[in-house]
């Protein structure tokens, strides 16, 4: 038998039904890659694939299996190696050097990933995981969609190093489309709102912002939701208008033309500084093409297909190698400096993120992953997803929050400091992981996220 059910979109779907999707989706991502691609680290705040590979699987080994009385890891070293920031387990591998971890080997842990699934399953269907185990392994189920997230972000910085543009994967040139209009804005309403995701066990989700298709409550309760979604709660809402779409590539090219990223007035003061210190001058992966040799020499290196770019024109990295910025599309790898000087040019702001909540709820979630496109597509109206939406919201705890029980609840609070909040999801995000109350976070600087921006005002 299976231990316990969770909610999806569609049906109940069992506990063992729902890790090895999740597992499946990861070791699909990972076939794309070579052995010699898993293992380069391109930045500290990047990770390698393997190290991705393996430090999911040890998180079930950890808090699943762990708990299991008799329990004994046959690789306690792994404990060490794929460890990420949980100071209540031990000492780990400095994040810098991940990249260093050429044993084990890809195959190796790719032995490691198939042993652990094994006994989780195992453990599952002879019902030996109590109900805090069951907790534990929903957590990693979600905390695995992060990482395959954070796998193709990091992937994509990684091959955007390599002036041969590599390929992750393949697919038709996008038409170049007509850009959409002028943007539509919502009225947001004066007054008190309830934000934020119900506690588990909490029935109460029928007050205006509650479960949503993507996210649904069930009689057993309340849909899967981080700590720091919770607890639910009441905010002043000021009043003001939400743009219904996202901003777009053609939008930010008249940003640029305007000498937007020449213009101190335009920038908080960290973010000036970091244009001038970081020389921007453009989103995240983007490059004016010209006709130097560097420039025929890089495209004619590129193995992305039928997508070329005429001189002077735009071009960016995507996971389909190197191809034409397309207008209609919503600006992607721009940091929250870059959203914050944006939005003053527009003579608008960025939303709170209980603003966006409200604006958004009951909107339709889409252009979530799709593994053989990872690119977002045109934006629409009234929609969520493609790109994460920068917010003017510090990430800050709610009132009365409460972190998760052991070390699990070092996940989300201990980074409740210098990060900015987005909301929404992307086209790397697994589909159905994406919710109206998820709060995911990022430092100011930061463009190698799927992150783009809407307007408010």
């Amino acid at each position: 038998m299976t231990a316990g059910t969770v909610a999806t979109t569609a049906r109940a779907e069992s506990v063992v039904e729902m890790f090895q999707r999740v597992r499946g989706l990861t070791d699909l991502l990972a076939s794309r890659l070579s052995p010699e691609d898993q293992i380069p680290q391109s930045m500290t705040a990047a990770s390698p694939a393997a190290w991705h590979r393996a430090h999911t699987t040890w998180f079930f080994e950890e808090f699943v299996l762990g708990r299991l009385p008799g329990y004994t890891s046959p690789e306690p070293v792994f404990r060490f190696l794929f460890n990420s920031y949980y100071e209540a387990v031990g000492p780990r591998q400095p994040r810098p050097q991940r990249g260093l971890i050429t044993r084990p080997s890809v195959a190796e842990i790719g032995d490691f990933r198939a042993r652990i699934d094994e006994a989780v399953v195992d453990a599952l269907e002879a019902g030996r995981v109590d109900e805090r185990g069951l907790e534990l392994l929903e957590l990693g189920c979600h905390h695995e969609q992060q990482h395959q997230e954070l796998l193709l972000m990091d992937i994509k910085h990684l091959f955007s190093h390599n002036p041969t543009d590599p390929v992750y994967v393949h697919r038709a040139a996008d038409p170049a489309g007509a850009a959409p209009g002028e943007t539509e804005w919502l009225a947001v309403a004066e007054g008190v709102a309830q934000v934020g995701a119900p506690a588990p066990g909490d029935s109460d989700v029928g007050d205006g912002l509650g479960a949503t298709a993507a996210s649904p409550a069930t009689a057993a309760g309340p849909a899967f939701s981080y700590d720091n979604e919770r607890p639910r709660h009441r905010v002043w809402i000021p009043g003001g208008e939400v743009a219904t779409r996202q901003v777009t590539v053609g939008e930010w090219k008249q940003f640029m033309a305007d000498g937007g990223y020449s213009r101190p007035e335009l920038w908080l003061s960290d973010g000036w500084a970091t244009v001038q210190a970081e020389g921007w001058d453009a989103p995240g992966y983007w490059r004016r093409e010209d006709d130097s040799p560097v420039g025929r020499a890089a495209d004619t290196a590129t193995a992305a297909g039928p997508a070329t770019a005429a001189d002077g024109e735009w071009t960016t990295f995507t996971l389909s190698g190197r191809r034409p910025v397309v207008d209609a599309e919503p600006v992607i790898h721009v940091s929250f400096y870059e959203a914050d000087a944006y939005a003053r040019w527009a003579g608008a702001r960025l939303p709170t993120e209980f603003e966006w909540e409200v604006a958004t709820t009951g909107w339709e979630i889409r252009d979530e992953l799709d593994p053989d496109r990872c690119h977002p597509r045109p934006a629409a109206e009234r929609t969520i997803g493609g790109v994460w939406e920068w917010t003017a919201s510090a990430y800050l705890p709610y009132p009365g929050f409460v972190t998760e029980e052991g070390a699990a609840g070092e996940y989300n609070g201990k980074f409740m400091s210098d990060q900015h909040v987005l909301r929404g999801g992307s086209a790397f995000t697994p589909a159905g992981h994406t919710r109206h109350t998820y709060r995911n976070f990022y430092p100011a600087a930061s463009r190698w996220a799927a992150a783009g921006l809407r307007l408010a005002r």
